[in-house]
């Protein structure tokens, strides 16, 4: 089970590498003004997106389903875990909202500017922070 948890670990990390990089990307491709520059966002968010951000979020939550059903007797009689799934939640919701923006800029229908894109970027910090800290603390009430 520690190899499982190490993948996880690791899948996380990827993810979430992807999920604060992609946003970033986006400020830059709302501030581009020529159309090469447009074309070679929309390259490199794909490829983030479909070649490293996707995979590791399908690989997280397939290796943290294993993990919970493992323990499940355990993991769910605490409230910690009901509030990180929950967030967990938000964050594969985020996922989807950052595939949304990635086809509005593709499509040039982006309504967004790059600061609405900067507060966007920030919003994973406020997930992994939570959730990091109620699976390693495991807090009582």
């Amino acid at each position: 089970m520690l190899w499982v948890k190490a993948f996880h670990i690791i899948a996380v990390v990827t993810w979430f590498s992807g999920l604060f990089y992609l946003p970033r990307l986006f400020v830059y491709h709302a501030m581009s003004e020529d159309q090469v520059s447009k074309d070679r966002f929309v390259i490199m968010e794909s490829k983030l997106f479909w070649g490293i951000t996707t995979p590791s979020a399908v690989v997280t939550v397939v290796l943290g389903s294993w993990l919970l059903l493992a323990n499940s007797g355990f993991f769910l009689a605490w409230w910690w875990m009901h509030v990180k799934l929950a967030l967990v939640a938000v964050v594969v919701i985020y996922h989807f909202v950052c595939w949304h923006f990635m086809v509005t800029l593709r499509e040039q229908t982006n309504q967004h500017s790059h600061r609405f894109f900067r507060l966007f970027n920030e919003l994973p910090v406020f997930l992994l922070v939570p959730i990091i800290i109620l699976i390693v603390v495991k807090p009582t009430l």
